[in-house]
C-alpha cells in the first residue's frame, strides 16, 4: 500500500502556482536575450552602415580629388609633359598619389584602436 501511494503521489498533476512561475521564468528569459542580442545587433547594423556610407563618399571622394589633380597637371604643364614618354608622367603621378592614399587607408585598418585611452591597461 505504501508503494501504491508513492506512484499516486509522482503521477500527481502538477500544481497551477508551478506553472505559472515557469511560465514567467521562460518569459523572463524570452525577454532577456531579446535585450542582450536583438539591442546591440541593431546597434552594429547601424555603426555598419553608417561605416559603409563613409566609406564609399571617402572612397568616391579620393577618386575625385585625383582625377582633379590629374587633369590640372595635364592642363596647367601642358608644355613641359609633351613628349610621348613624358605625356605619362601626370598619370605616373596620379597613380603614385593613389597608392599614397591607399597606403593611408590600409595603415588606419590595420591599426587595433582608434581609441588611445582603450589602448592602456591599467
Amino acid at each position: 500500500m505504501c508503494y501504491q501511494r508513492g506512484v499516486a503521489k509522482q503521477d500527481a498533476p502538477k500544481s497551477k502556482a508551478n506553472d505559472g512561475q515557469l511560465g514567467e521564468v521562460i518569459e523572463l528569459v524570452k525577454g532577456y536575450a531579446r535585450q542582450e542580442t536583438v539591442g546591440p545587433l541593431r546597434g552594429a547594423g547601424r555603426w555598419l552602415a553608417w561605416g559603409a556610407a563613409g566609406a564609399i563618399m571617402l572612397g568616391f571622394g579620393s577618386v575625385l580629388i585625383v582625377l582633379g589633380l590629374l587633369r590640372l597637371v595635364q592642363h596647367e604643364f601642358a608644355p613641359t609633359f609633351s613628349g610621348r614618354w613624358f605625356g605619362l608622367l601626370p598619370y605616373l603621378f596620379a597613380l603614385v598619389l593613389s597608392v599614397a592614399i591607399i597606403g593611408v587607408a590600409v595603415s588606419r585598418i590595420l591599426k587595433p584602436s582608434l581609441h588611445p585611452k582603450s589602448d592602456r591597461r591599467d
